[in-house]
């Protein structure tokens, strides 16, 4: 399936800042199933961008504003091809444990296994992991995943705003309430803590009428991926209790949301900053169509231009007054 992706963020400041230096991970991944088949980014104020690749592989796009602003802009377009994985087994029988043990062995995976910024184990979450009854003595190891996928979604309510970028996962597990980011986290420590080696993955989820998704129709999403024998990196969604499929699109991976924010980055000034983010992912042939809630191509045209003309007048404000 084809999906057009639409990534739209406005920062707005109270006052003008400058030397603004940005890092941008929204970039679709092309592995396995998925394929970015084309990918613009769009900036304002204008500003020549650079890209490299991490080291997991994510692609990084970075630019810099020396000058002047009350705004930054940025609109990322992708066209993505993700096909339905390969359907699992219902099982993985009795040696699985044994061969992931193995696995991390005699590969490196320690990133991925061991406590980080924001996945990391508590008393809180040690009580939770008690409370589910997670062991490895709970059946072998992908019965075990989904069930835990399934046990963090009916204890925990999607309440958006309940917690933000930086909460630690002890305030969703007090609460029993979080956002896609809190489910991610609290499942990959849990899922660490087991000796599995687990990674955060950012990106998107298209939203239809066919699916009751939880989580929100509009914004990025978060899900997990764990590595298992013969099966490699396989996705769960505790925000859904889904496993990762045909309509999750990856843009990047990471220990937590601290390695992949869709976007980073410093500036210099004191101003309050107000931020806008809208997401759009549509089934698509090979163009993004418009709609009523994003503009057409050749009207976003028009909307850049209007903040470029902002920016051009405030750097002349500037001039005169040195």
């Amino acid at each position: 399936m084809f999906y057009a992706v639409r990534h739209f963020t406005r920062f707005r400041y109270s006052r003008p800042v400058w030397q603004s230096n940005m890092e941008v991970r929204m970039h679709p991944r092309s592995e396995n199933t998925q394929r970015c088949f084309t990918f613009q980014l769009s900036v304002s104020p204008r500003s020549r961008i650079f890209s490299y690749n991490d080291h997991i592989g994510n692609i990084v796009h970075y630019f810099d504003i020396p000058e002047a602003h009350r705004h930054l802009t940025i609109i990322a377009d992708s066209l993505v091809d993700v096909d339905e994985p390969v359907e699992l087994p219902r099982s993985l029988g009795s040696k699985a444990w044994a061969e992931i043990d193995r696995m991390i062995e005699i590969d490196d995976y320690w990133d991925m296994l061991m406590p980080s910024h924001f996945a990391r184990t508590s008393p809180e979450l040690e009580a939770f992991t008690t409370q589910i009854g997670v062991d490895r003595r709970s059946g072998d190891p992908l019965q075990l995943l989904l069930g835990m996928n399934n046990k963090l979604y009916s204890a925990f309510s999607y309440a958006k705003q309940s917690t933000t970028v930086d909460s630690p996962i002890e305030d969703a597990l007090r609460r029993r309430e979080g956002v896609c980011q809190d489910f991610a986290h609290i499942m990959i420590s849990m899922v660490r803590n087991l000796r599995i080696p687990c990674r955060y993955v950012s990106g998107y989820l298209c939203h239809d009428a066919s699916h009751d998704d939880r989580s929100t129709d509009g914004a990025t999403h978060a899900w997990v991926e764990a590595l298992l024998p013969d099966l490699g990196w396989v996705g769960f969604d505790p925000t859904n209790n889904l496993l990762a499929q045909g309509r999750h699109i990856r843009t990047a991976t990471g220990r937590d949301y601290a390695d992949v924010p869709p976007t980073m980055g410093t500036m210099k000034g004191s101003a309050d900053t107000e931020l806008q983010v809208r997401v759009r992912v549509t089934p698509s042939e090979a163009v993004l169509p418009p709609d009523q809630e994003f503009a057409s191509d050749e009207e976003w045209s028009r909307f850049l231009e209007k903040d470029q003309q902002s920016e051009r007048l405030l750097h002349a404000q500037q001039q005169q007054q040195q």
